[in-house]
Parts: C-alpha cells; sequence; structure tokens
C-alpha cells in the first residue's frame, strides 16, 4: 500500500530526481532477465527524456568494469546502438546473421560486442534495451534477438500500463545500477575466488585511484608516476610507456619499469608505419602475445603463438570522456599508452576493458598537462621577446643578465631587464616590474621597456628618464604599476647614477668582496600621479665592482635587507667561478631557487630578473678585448663567417696559436646553434691577459644536452635532442651554458700562456 502511494504521489520519479517504484520494479526485471538470459555481463534500458529528443540510460545492470563502460545517453540520430534500434523500430548491433553495412563500426574500445532492441509499443516509443557480452564469446545469434525482442515487447507492455495509470515514463535524472553476476568466467588475479562480484568490484579500486591521482597532477612527472602505481603496478605490468602523436611521429612523453629500449624505439618512430602502437592509434586497442585458444583468455581476434612478452596498445583519447570511447573518432585520439608483460599472457575481456578506461583517464591528463605545457612555453615566448635578444659589448663593461619565470603554468608576468647606450661614454641599466601576472601586465611592460629606452637613449638623467616614462604611460592609459630601477654609469670615471620608482635598490660588490646598496630616493612607482619631481643620487665605482640590478621575484623569501642575503649568496660561490659573470648568475638564480624550495612547497609566485654588470679596469694591457659577430639564422656561409672571424680577431690581439682550437670549438657551435636553435646566431671574443672566452648565443632556452632517452636517467626531460658536444668537452674539459633573454648563451675559456701577448710561441714550446 505504502508503495503504491508513493508512486502516485511521485508518478516520475521521487523529489531527488530517482526512478519511481512501479518503473523501477519493471526496468529491473527487464535488466535481470536480459542479464540471466542473453549470457551479457550488462543490460541497459535507455528511456527518452522529458524533451523526447535524448535517449538517457534509466537503469543498468551487470557486474564491473563492464556496467561503466555503457555510455548515459545519446542523441535520436546518434549511430549508438540503442538510438539506432528505436529509430528504425528493429534489432541493430553485432548479429552473426545480419549486419548493417551502412553502420558498421570500427574496432570497438571496449571488447564487448553490443546488441540493441526497440521498445515500443504501437504509436509509444519508449527507448531501447541493450546488452553487452565479451566478444571472446562471438556475434549474437538469432536466437539470442529472439530472447531479447521477446524481453523488450514484455517491458513495452509493461511500460504501456503505466502510462495509461498516468505515471510518466521518462528518463531519470540519474540512472540505478543493479548488481548482477553474469554467466562469465572470473579474471584471475583479482577479488577473492568464490565471492560473487568481488574481482570486478577490486578492479575498480586502482582506477577510481587513478582519476583521484591525475586529477590532481598538473606535470608530466606526477602523470607518470600515477601510471606507475595504479595502472603497472595493479596489472603486473614489466613497463608502461606513453607517447603523443604529432606530425606523424611518436614522441615519449614518460616511461617506467623496464622500459629504457623500448621508450627508446618507440620515439621518433613513424605512427603511420606498420607497428602496435600505430595499429593502436588508427584502429583502437591492440593485444598481442596472448595465451592459446581455450585458456578463457584472447583478444577475439584469434589465436597467435605464445611469446615471451605479451604488448596491450591502447589510445589516449584527449577530449572527449572516457565513457564515449566506444564512438571515438580518430581527431581524438593523441597518442598510445602501450603496455608490457611477462608473457604468455591473456587479456580477459574485463581486463581489456579496465585498461581501456585507465588508458581514457592518461589520455585526459596528457592532453590536459600537454596544454597547460603550451601555455607556459606560449606565455614564456611571448616575455622573451619582450627582452633584449642580447646585451651590447661596452670595452669596460662585462654584463649578464637572467630571466626566471614563475612556476605557476601559464601567468606571464611583466619583469623585464635593459641595456642602453647613451650619449658620451655612458650606459644605461635597467630593470623594472609590472604588477600583476596577466597579458596586460605583459603588454604593458613592452610599452614601459620601449618608453625607458627611448629616453635614456635621448641622454636624459635617470630621474628624468623615469618622469617621462611615467608621463607617458599615463596618457597612454596604463592602469597598473610600474616599479623600475634605472642606473646611467659613465664608463670613464665610474660615475653611477641611481633612479628608482619604487624598485628594490640596486647593490655593488666590491673588489675587495664586500657587498653594500646603492641608496636612493625609492621614489613613487609609475602609474602613481603625484606633483613631486622625481630624484636620484650618484655613486662612484671602482674597477673591478660588481653591478647587481635584480626585482623582487629574485628574493621572495629573502629577508627585508637584501645586503646579508645577497652577501651570503656572493660569499657561497666556489672558487671556481672566479670572474666568471655567467656562472656567478647561475650560482645565484640556482642558491635563491634551493633556498626557496627548502623554505616552502609552494610554486614560485612571481617571475624575476637579474642583471649583473662589472665596471672593469681602465683601458690598458689588463682590459679585455671585445669583438662581435651576427650570423643570420639563413646564412649558408655563417659558420665559415664564424671562423674568419675568429682567425681575423686571434691574429689581431697576438694570440694566433689558439686560432686552429677556437676555430674547431665554434665550428661546433655556430653549426649547433644554426641547426637546432635555428635561430640568428651571435659569436662574441674576450680576450683577457690570461685567458680567451668564446661566447655564442641564440634563442634556444633548451640546454645543449643529450636527448633524455639516451641517458640511464629517466626523470631527465628537459634536455634538448641531438646537441652532442663532445668535441668542446674533449678540447677545453667544459664549458657553460646559460639562458640570457630570449636565448641561451653557450660559452667556453681557453688559458692564454703568458707570452702569447708578445707573439711568442705558444703550442710546442
Amino acid at each position: 500500500m505504502t508503495r503504491s502511494n508513493t508512486s502516485e504521489t511521485h508518478p516520475g520519479g521521487d523529489d531527488s530526481g530517482g526512478i519511481g517504484t512501479r518503473l523501477g520494479d519493471a526496468l529491473h526485471h527487464t535488466v535481470s532477465e536480459t542479464v540471466r538470459r542473453s549470457g551479457a555481463v550488462a543490460a541497459a534500458v535507455y528511456l527518452l527524456d522529458p524533451d523526447r529528443t535524448r535517449l538517457e540510460v534509466a537503469m543498468i545492470a551487470g557486474s564491473p568494469p563492464s556496467i561503466f563502460s555503457v555510455l548515459p545517453g545519446a542523441d535520436l540520430d546518434s549511430p549508438y546502438e540503442p538510438a539506432r534500434a528505436l529509430a528504425s523500430g528493429t534489432t541493430v548491433g553485432d548479429l552473426g546473421t545480419h549486419r548493417d553495412a551502412e553502420h558498421a563500426q570500427p574496432p570497438l574500445s571496449y571488447p564487448y560486442f553490443a546488441i540493441a532492441t526497440p521498445v515500443v509499443a504501437g504509436d509509444r516509443r519508449f527507448g531501447a534495451l541493450m546488452a553487452l557480452r565479451p566478444d571472446t564469446h562471438g556475434p549474437y545469434s538469432a536466437a539470442d534477438r529472439a530472447a531479447l525482442e521477446e524481453t523488450g515487447r514484455g517491458l513495452a507492455a509493461a511500460l504501456t500500463a503505466l502510462a495509461d495509470r498516468g505515471e510518466a515514463v521518462v528518463a531519470p535524472c540519474t540512472p540505478t545500477l543493479i548488481p548482477a553476476r553474469p554467466a562469465s568466467v572470473r579474471t584471475a588475479g583479482w577479488g577473492l575466488p568464490g565471492v560473487p562480484g568481488s574481482g570486478g568490484t577490486s578492479m575498480m579500486y586502482p582506477l577510481r585511484r587513478l582519476a583521484d591521482l591525475l586529477n590532481q597532477a598538473t606535470t608530466k612527472q606526477e602523470v607518470m608516476a600515477a601510471a606507475r602505481s595504479c595502472v603497472m603496478t595493479p596489472l603486473r605490468a614489466r613497463a608502461i610507456v606513453l607517447a603523443v602523436a604529432e606530425e606523424g611521429r611518436f614522441w615519449v612523453v614518460g616511461h617506467s619499469g623496464d622500459s629504457l629500449e623500448l621508450a627508446r624505439g618507440l620515439h621518433g618512430s613513424t605512427a603511420s608505419a606498420s607497428s602496435p602502437a600505430a595499429d593502436a592509434l588508427q584502429a583502437g586497442p591492440q593485444f598481442h602475445g596472448v595465451e592459446p585458444a581455450g585458456d578463457g583468455g584472447g583478444s577475439g581476434t584469434g589465436s597467435p603463438p605464445a611469446r615471451d612478452i605479451a604488448e596491450a596498445h591502447l589510445p589516449l583519447v584527449g577530449n572527449r570522456h572516457v565513457l564515449d570511447l566506444p564512438l571515438l573518432q580518430g581527431s581524438d585520439v593523441l597518442g598510445v599508452c602501450c603496455l608490457f608483460f611477462d608473457g604468455p599472457r591473456g587479456f580477459p575481456p574485463e581486463e581489456r576493458a579496465l585498461m581501456t578506461m585507465m588508458a581514457g583517464l592518461l589520455g585526459a591528463a596528457v592532453q590536459r598537462v600537454e596544454l597547460s605545457a603550451q601555455q607556459q612555453q606560449v606565455a614564456e615566448h611571448l616575455q622573451r621577446q619582450l627582452l633584449p635578444p642580447v646585451l651590447p659589448l661596452f670595452p669596460r663593461l662585462t654584463t649578464t643578465a637572467r630571466y626566471r619565470p614563475a612556476d605557476t603554468t601559464s601567468r606571464v608576468g611583466g619583469d623585464w631587464y635593459d641595456m642602453i647606450r647613451a650619449p658620451g661614454d655612458r650606459v644605461v641599466l635597467v630593470v623594472g616590474d609590472v604588477e600583476g601576472h596577466s597579458l596586460n601586465s605583459t603588454a604593458l611592460m613592452g610599452q614601459a621597456r620601449t618608453a625607458l629606452a627611448s629616453y635614456a637613449a635621448e641622454g636624459h638623467r635617470p630621474a628624468v628618464v623615469i618622469d617621462r616614462a611615467g608621463g607617458l604611460l599615463a596618457k597612454l592609459g596604463a592602469d597598473l604599476l610600474v616599479t623600475c630601477c634605472v642606473v646611467s654609469l659613465d664608463l670613464a670615471d665610474g660615475t653611477a647614477e641611481v633612479a628608482l620608482a619604487g624598485h628594490p635598490e640596486p647593490l655593488v660588490r666590491q673588489p675587495d668582496g664586500r657587498l653594500s646598496a646603492l641608496h636612493a630616493p625609492a621614489n613613487l612607482p609609475l602609474g602613481v600621479a603625484t606633483d613631486q619631481a622625481y630624484q636620484s643620487r650618484e655613486h662612484t665605482l671602482r674597477p673591478g665592482s660588481v653591478l647587481m640590478l635584480y626585482s623582487d621575484g629574485l628574493h621572495d623569501y629573502a629577508p627585508a635587507d637584501p645586503v646579508p642575503w645577497a652577501q651570503t649568496l656572493f660569499d657561497s660561490a666556489g672558487p671556481e667561478t672566479g670572474d666568471d659573470l655567467e656562472q656567478l648568475a647561475d650560482h645565484v638564480v640556482a642558491e635563491v631557487t634551493r633556498t626557496a624550495a627548502a623554505a616552502s612547497s609552494r610554486q614560485r609566485r612571481d617571475d624575476a630578473v637579474l642583471l649583473l654588470a662589472r665596471y672593469e679596469p681602465a683601458l690598458g694591457k689588463e682590459a679585455p678585448r671585445t669583438a662581435a659577430l651576427h650570423v643570420q639564422r639563413r646564412d649558408l656561409q655563417g659558420v665559415r663567417t664564424a671562423r674568419a672571424f675568429v682567425a681575423e680577431q686571434l691574429r689581431a690581439w697576438d694570440l694566433a696559436p689558439l686560432t686552429d682550437t677556437l676555430q674547431l670549438l665554434v665550428s661546433e657551435l655556430v653549426t649547433n646553434a644554426l641547426v637546432h636553435a635555428g635561430s640568428d646566431v651571435d659569436v662574441r671574443l674576450r680576450a683577457f691577459a690570461d685567458r680567451v672566452r668564446l661566447e655564442v648565443r641564440d634563442s634556444e632556452s633548451d640546454p645543449p644536452m643529450p636527448s633524455p632517452l639516451a641517458l640511464a636517467e629517466e626523470d631527465n626531460a628537459e634536455a634538448e635532442h641531438g646537441r652532442g658536444l663532445l668535441i668542446v668537452e674533449a678540447l677545453v674539459g667544459g664549458w657553460n651554458t646559460s639562458p640570457n633573454g630570449r636565448g641561451k648563451t653557450v660559452s667556453l675559456e681557453m688559458t692564454v700562456p703568458d707570452r702569447s701577448l708578445t707573439g711568442a710561441p705558444v703550442l710546442g714550446e
């Protein structure tokens, strides 16, 4: 009596949008009978939604993981079996005696054969009934079809009776799942033998855990860690490799286990060649190395001979939910997941379904991480394009710079540095920071840098440069604050005039190693209206002093007084650093990053820049001599020109005995830069009293190191492929690479014997 009242009070379902009692009883009887009579692992009833424009699943019966391969719904004109059955009014699907060529499906992503029959009574169209069973059972027979149609007609009659009583026969807001024990062989290795449902339920645990971990993953390393613990280990695989397909080739994004040789073989291989991975990309999951027929396993496609290694190759589907895999299109597949096992090994249907679901989750995660990485690369590229491509050369000034982006994915910043040649024997050094992390910040940074550089190049004093730049930005409608530090350095006498706009003061390391700040009035940031004129202050630098300009993102975790912090950084540099500003800059950035990581697990919140400049002694025998050459990216004679440049400069500096070695070195470095970076190349030579320094700069920020697939370590994922420097290492024993401006600088030094500057013999004395 209570059940009847409940049904009449809520004819279409209960208050929560669930299914009504009488309707639920009818559906329950139908799906249970379908599982029992057809040997299906899952059965589902689809009903029309209230608008009668879609089919939505109302009830599913079966066991995991098959019940989770059932689509939640479909449009009436979709190729999904229930929709086709309702539209045609006939039974459709994998029928042994009748296969509709017009709707022939590609190889199934899930290892099940589907059959669907309409649930119709006269002119009343309610929905469709569908059954799934393992593909190892083969297509459905005529008897299977007759049994399903009979069950469907019985359901149609029951639903007609409910509709005549005034109950709404429509799909609920969410389907009801009914545990049922299908007539199938238990999957070995899962669950407890003799306990119904234990195997399938156990199989869903690593899937759920994988979903949780991938939801939190933000890097390829985290995706691979989740795949290792939730896919490779539960499935007892010996190796896993994830690869994306781009421009017709596979590129490995991660691998784990005994996978190094497997990853090497797949990395860079053709995605259209005849291989299991390529077949999975085009036609769906591929399983090889199965057990002989009659063992309860198999792929449904025959029984090839047993092998020592069993393989499963699964498509990684990006922009579709895992449940939509049976309807996947080729454009949705972004790569493959390759699993390798100790063989021979069978792949039972339920286990293949689990692998397919896992690959679907991995595909979505890989696509998200790849997209985030691409966004980060675009953001960094935009930022770097607004930085100076190369710092200008000055006889008495040695400089280097670093830009460190924030860790937060795709958040561009507004930090920049610049060096401007001013009238007379002066150079203007600038470091600035725009408020916020957005494209607006980066755009305003470009405007601020242009304004400051223009006024500095006209010869104005630093305070005037800041004042005029602020006025220009105000006229342009800038709505973000800009801080900056401008230092005008007279190379003739070492006079340094400092002007600030709300920015940290520059620091200077004296020749004796002591560090201090170049104090100046703080002033207000650009973008703040003020009637007060900007002020500056002059200082005098001693030869050998090192200027340090930086943005506050470099010392997020430093105390308020930056002098002791910076003194510790400089003092901690090893003796091998010496006077090399490149190594000193690398050390400062590395120490700051290490300290930040030790102080907090948070990501770097802000980007940062560092500009170092050493004021060299007066011109004379001990002063360095400099020369530069610019090679365009498409210059076929670029390497030859660089060799001639080196020979000419060394001859002019009485260092001709070093010519052969340095020519060979510059050939290697310039060739690598032109071929692999694909950018313009800048070559610089600096001759000191005791050494010669060679610098080659390009616009590619990746370090010139071997590919991670050629190394024993799996986590060296940032190295660039194909930039071997074995010749360089053999000749000079060491080299350095540093990110700088829009790219990087590869530098090396050769020792000059005492008598080389006088033209005396050097080699073979």
